[in-house]
């Protein structure tokens, strides 16, 4: 007993709650924006997402696990593909389009929510203290950082990432169906290049130049507050 309170006392529980959070806000982003794309497919006609029981926040519905973990380790990674019948659209390609954008923008807009819900418990804490609102604070820098970098790389025109849809969808529709066609063979190409590190630099430019642009829309406000009260 003595021993395993040794190795419990030694234990770096910072690093751990860091990982416990950092999961935490994965989790919620790729939830977020899986549950935005059912929602943007119901609202153009196709109840497929919505019968499969996807149009929820419960991750357990969304969650695909080796995509997780790419997410919390790289800040780049993938959730369950929300199934859609594009068949049920008035316009199969326009509604299949916008139902991919629907995705990344969800991550544009969280992202800037949690910029500013960032900054307000930082205003918080630096008035006040208390270990609670830091780890709030980590929450949302963690937040903003991977939903920014799940929009960006979703925006990828690889397949069977949200870009590709996009992009095909002005391609002629005999072109659009072969390409849908070997879809599936895209993750096999998306893994090899997020393994080799080919994309590393690219993303990482454009999920920071994304963050960039939307701090300098939402936290003007508080650092003029900063700049009163501190």
């Amino acid at each position: 007993m003595e021993a395993f309170q040794a190795w419990f006392a030694q234990l770096e529980f910072d690093k751990l709650w860091s990982m416990l959070v950092t999961a935490a806000s994965a989790l919620l982003c790729i939830t977020f924006h899986e549950m935005c794309h059912g929602l943007m497919a119901l609202a153009l006609g196709d109840r497929t997402a919505k019968r499969a029981g996807r149009l929820t926040l419960n991750p357990l519905r969304h969650v695909d696990v080796f995509g997780l973990i790419m997410l919390v380790t790289v800040r780049f990674g993938w959730a369950k593909p929300v199934p859609v019948n594009m068949r049920n659209f008035k316009k199969p390609k326009a509604g299949m389009a916008a139902t991919a954008l629907a995705g990344p923008l969800s991550n544009v807009f969280l992202s800037a929510v949690a910029i500013m819900l960032y900054a307000v418990c930082e205003f918080y804490y630096r008035l006040n203290g208390g270990e609670l609102m830091y780890w709030l604070s980590l929450f949302f820098v963690y937040t903003a950082s991977i939903s920014a970098g799940l929009a960006v790389f979703n925006l990828l025109p690889v397949p069977p990432l949200d870009g590709s849809k996009i992009l095909f969808s002005v391609l002629p529709d005999q072109w659009y169906m072969k390409l849908m066609r070997y879809e599936r063979y895209g993750s096999f190409l998306l893994m090899a290049l997020l393994l080799l590190g080919v994309l590393d630099g690219p993303l990482s430019a454009m999920r920071t130049g994304l963050l960039d642009w939307l701090s300098s829309w939402c936290l003007w406000p508080f650092d003029a507050l900063a700049s009163i009260y501190f």
